[in-house]
């Protein structure tokens, strides 16, 4: 079980928080909770050279949005403020969701963002 830890703790310290699906993945398997926080160490880790954990996040907002997965955009709005992302940046990465996804996307998702936006005082 020392492993499991170790990879659990090393994902909350990347993330901030545990994912839920290393949680649920620990209930059916050892190994399995194990390749899963790999799998999001791999993705998260920050690299020379590579996308910055700001960048990331922002990316995988504008994909929440253009899929018009509201509740997971709202979510990275939390994890976009801490990483220090600015206003102009999240309505850039709204505009091309609305590019990607469509109008009628944006008109859906952009009600609750823009609302979470002005609560965590973007």
């Amino acid at each position: 079980m020392m492993i499991m830890e170790k990879a659990t703790e090393e994902i909350r310290e990347l993330k901030g928080f545990l994912p839920r699906s290393i949680v649920y993945a620990g209930q059916i398997n050892e190994n399995f909770a194990e390749g899963v926080a790999g799998f999001y160490k791999a993705i998260w880790e920050e690299r020379d050279g590579g996308i910055s954990t700001k960048q990331k996040h922002l990316i995988v907002f504008a994909i929440a949005c253009s899929n018009n997965n509201i509740q997971s955009a709202v979510k990275i709005l939390e994890r976009l403020k801490k990483f220090g992302a600015t206003r102009t940046e999240i309505n850039d990465a709204m505009m091309l969701a609305a590019w990607t996804g469509g109008i009628q996307n944006f008109t859906d998702f952009s009600s609750a963002v823009l609302k979470e936006m002005e609560r965590l005082g973007f």
